[in-house]
């Protein structure tokens, strides 16, 4: 069972951020760059909120015209749920699944180290999922070589 640790070293530990006063502009052209779905907002180098495409998708509909200009502090998620690097994935994907959220900023401590997708977690799920068929097909096979 992996934990978010293997997770972030299999991936990388970078993490895109922006401060609340980014403009909203700005923000969505480091997201389209990067080619993520979220970014942290930190002040001071706390995280204070997660600004996502869902929280974008939100605004412009509730707005009557779009004001790029504005800063990402006035439309970010300030609700930021966490996990550390010994949790399991599995705990994740619950965590994911209850709140409805696509992004888990991972913190050691106060310390930010990482920030992991649902797309990581399934990825994971489907590759642990994989090895146990195979485990099983090789034991009924009666094939002692496992993977």
């Amino acid at each position: 069972m992996a934990i978010v640790k293997n997770l972030l070293d299999n991936k990388g530990r970078q993490v895109w951020s922006v401060t609340p006063q980014t403009p909203l502009r700005e923000t969505l052209k480091l997201m389209a760059e990067k080619n993520i779905g979220a970014v942290l907002v930190l002040e001071e180098g706390k995280i204070v909120g997660i600004f996502s495409e869902r929280d974008y998708a939100r605004y412009a509909a509730s707005r009557e015209s779009l004001l790029l200009d504005e800063p990402v502090g006035n439309f970010m998620t300030r609700s930021v749920y966490y996990v550390s690097p010994q949790q399991t994935v599995e705990e994740c994907m619950a965590l994911m699944t209850a709140k409805h959220i696509r992004h888990l900023p991972v913190l050691e401590g106060d310390q930010l180290v990482g920030v992991i997708s649902i797309g990581d977690v399934v990825k994971q799920l489907l590759e642990e999922k994989e090895i146990t068929i195979q485990s099983l097909e090789n034991y009924i096979r009666g094939r002692t070589h496992t993977i």
